[in-house]
């Protein structure tokens, strides 16, 4: 028998997808290439609805090891300039600054604890696939082997493996001209300004820490996070950079005389992480889905990591991915439910490809950018921009063209007091005439009584909690048509 699903890649979004089919009674194998966890960083925490997600699914105490909820960031910044979250009514940004590391032991944890089986180790290799499933190649550390899988999807990141077997194309742009170069350093306690924690440079002036400091001759960053390695960072727009020899603290001091045009004093943390980039790309696959692969995350869509959208992005195509396919293999998904996988979010990607080009601009150097950075400074002085803003980084603006039959449909469903830690599709009935209709999907939607507090009398969820359908009224004949369109039909049908 074949397998149900294999997982190319185990980092979080492969992961995060592993623990959703668990959920849904589906049990996934993941194929990661590094033979154990790797401790070195490449993002430092979440921001945007995906924290939200994790909490709705009992993961967010996890990892931010408190029982406090998840709260919203009061200033963010978009472009090198601050944005005062605080002053917004409905603040969407939520953030939780826990290393990808740490991400990926929690949900490397929970998908185990679900049924995934995880080998370390092994390495796509080879594909190929008929009308029943995929023939995979693996590299593993015992040799060569093959397996059969009903479907697999690649979650292996920009370089995919999966992707370029599957002969999917990936069109985009690449920059070389960008250098960015980053170190965890410790930080002389006489620079440091006790007011507001940033850096107090002579010749520099006061840097704000956790803020892209622009300047006409590039970018830097100091982040002084309080339990873990400081990090200093740099971006230069350079077209020779050097990229044959390893990254030195003394490479990055130079880098950061350039730009902020001072000496700062640096000396290596106990981590001694070095890294440089050069070039960047923006590109996303020509398709998702390739007969029986399918694409999630860094896989399907490259893109800047200016104000740290990859995870909120990737994360959430893992939940949007995992009910649809779960559904297929369990044999009740209607026509068309696992195809509107990526017309529901390439969008999204296209969105988040613009708001990183733009802030990409907006940090480059010229006095055109400074003149467009002036005006820009002078939107953001009007609140409703801000909130547009804040709504675009944290993916809270999305909304799926799934209906329009009520304003709510395709959006992400308020915050309530409701368990979505199942993951399972949820009828809220305020009305309480609406579980009758609903009896024949009784074995893949639950029916929740609610008193009051919903935004209409009653909401259909969709396991990744986006509204399906919702009414005014107990409009039982619409309702058996959205159960119908996202979860089949009934039984006994």
């Amino acid at each position: 028998m074949p397998e149900d699903v294999v997982i190319a890649g185990g980092g979080p979004n492969g992961l995060m997808l592993a623990c959703e089919l668990g959920l849904a009674g589906v049990r996934a194998l993941v194929l990661e290439r590094e033979p154990e966890l790797v401790q070195r960083n490449r993002a430092n925490g979440l921001i945007g609805q995906v924290v939200r997600l994790l909490d709705r699914r009992g993961l967010h105490q996890r990892l931010s090891g408190t029982p406090e909820p998840p709260q919203p960031f009061p200033a963010f910044v978009f472009g090198g300039f601050p944005l005062p979250l605080a002053e917004l009514d409905d603040n969407p940004l939520y953030g939780l600054g826990v290393p990808q590391h740490r991400i990926e032991q929690v949900l490397e944890e929970r998908a185990i604890e679900l049924g995934t089986e995880i080998r370390r180790g092994h390495e796509l290799t080879g594909l190929s696939q008929d009308d029943e499933a995929v023939t995979a190649e693996i590299t593993g550390p015992d040799g060569d082997y093959r397996l059969r899988t009903r479907f697999l999807v690649g979650a292996d990141g920009g370089r995919s493996t999966a992707r370029k077997l599957a002969g999917i194309d990936f069109p985009g742009v690449s920059r070389e001209n960008v250098v960015s170069r980053l170190a965890h350093v410790t930080v002389p306690g006489d620079l440091l300004d006790e007011r507001t924690g940033g850096l107090d440079l002579p010749g520099a002036g006061l840097v704000p820490p956790f803020l892209h400091h622009r300047t006409e001759r590039g970018v830097f960053t100091f982040a002084p996070f309080p339990d873990r390695p400081w990090i200093v960072s740099t971006m230069e727009w350079d077209p020779d950079a050097d990229d044959q020899t390893p990254m030195t603290l003394a490479e990055l001091r130079a880098s950061v005389h350039r730009v902020l045009g001072a000496d700062l004093p640096l000396q290596p943390a106990d981590s001694g992480h070095l890294r440089r980039v050069i070039g960047g790309n923006t590109r996303i696959a020509e398709r998702y889905r390739e007969r029986r692969v399918l694409l999630v995350g860094d896989a399907a869509h490259v893109h800047s990591a200016v104000g740290g959208p990859g995870l909120n992005l990737g994360l959430q195509d893992a939940v949007n991915l995992g009910w649809k396919l779960a559904a297929e293999l369990r044999g009740w998904a209607p026509p068309g439910l696992l195809d509107s996988y990526e017309s529901e979010r390439r969008p999204v990607a296209e969105r988040v490809v613009m708001h990183t080009q733009a802030q990409s601009a907006l940090l480059s150097p010229g006095p055109e950018i400074t003149g467009l950075r002036e005006l820009f400074g002078e939107l953001l002085q009007n609140r409703d921009n801000v909130q547009h803003i804040a709504d675009t980084m944290s993916g809270a603006d999305v909304r799926y063209d799934i209906g329009d039959a009520h304003p709510l449909i395709g959006r992400w469903a308020p915050d309530l007091q409701v368990d979505t830690s199942a993951a399972r599709p949820l009828l809220l009935d305020a009305t309480g005439t609406l579980a009758e209709a609903a009896a024949g999907w009784s074995d893949r939607v639950d029916v929740v009584a609610v008193r009051s507090g919903l935004p209409a009398a009653s909401m259909l969820l969709r396991p990744d909690c986006y509204i399906a359908w919702a009414s005014d009224s107990p409009d039982q004949d619409s309702l058996r048509e959205a159960l119908t369109r996202w979860f089949g039909v009934s039984r006994g049908s």
